[in-house]
């Protein structure tokens, strides 16, 4: 069977792993597809964890998109501890949105593409490497209000709201072009 994952997608998935310390020394199948930037799947057998199994869109593939299949394993294995799901206040809950906002949240290296599932206005999708860190820290804040806010969700797409209204501050988009003096 030919291997049709290239070598930058495997090198990103192995650099995102580092960030999903529950998925350490657990086999992950992964595979392409042509369909969805990406999906998870999370396979239980008579009740233990049999497979664990991603695929990526290979040409478009980012980091953000590598953390959200990711996250969805993470929550995909508690799901399958139906007991620590009920008593651990540190699961990810399940849904897309979640997922999304626990990518984000968990490492910086998932902000190199403004994600699917969150609510967010086109100017801030357009210009997402200006408002990246900022709508993170929402993510974070947003996660911290859950256990006593049910509606953290709807709180989170409204700051992020608010924030596009506030006029936008350019990142310098590389280093500085310097300038030499011109001796003749």
């Amino acid at each position: 069977m030919k291997q049709r994952l290239t070598r930058r997608t495997l090198n990103m998935v192995q650099r995102a792993l580092v960030c999903f310390p529950e998925l350490e020394n657990t086999a992950i199948t992964i595979g392409y597809t042509r369909k969805h930037l990406g999906s998870a799947t999370v396979i239980y057998r008579k009740g233990q964890l049999h497979k664990l199994i991603i695929r990526l869109r290979v040409r478009k593939v980012t980091y953000h998109t590598i953390g959200h299949e990711l996250t969805h394993l993470v929550q995909g294995l508690a799901y399958g501890q139906r007991d620590a799901r009920k008593t651990d206040p540190a699961h990810i809950p399940v849904g897309e949105t979640q997922c999304d906002i626990w990518a984000l949240a968990r490492d910086p290296l998932f902000l190199d593409d403004p994600p699917t599932y969150i609510k967010m206005p086109r100017a801030m999708r357009e210009h997402w490497s200006d408002y990246a860190e900022a709508v993170r820290e929402m993510c974070i804040a947003a996660i911290a209000r859950r256990p006593t806010q049910r509606q953290y969700i709807q709180w989170l797409e409204k700051e992020i709201a608010q924030l596009a209204k506030k006029p936008r501050v350019e990142k310098p988009s590389g280093p500085a072009q310097l300038f030499l003096p011109f001796v003749v």
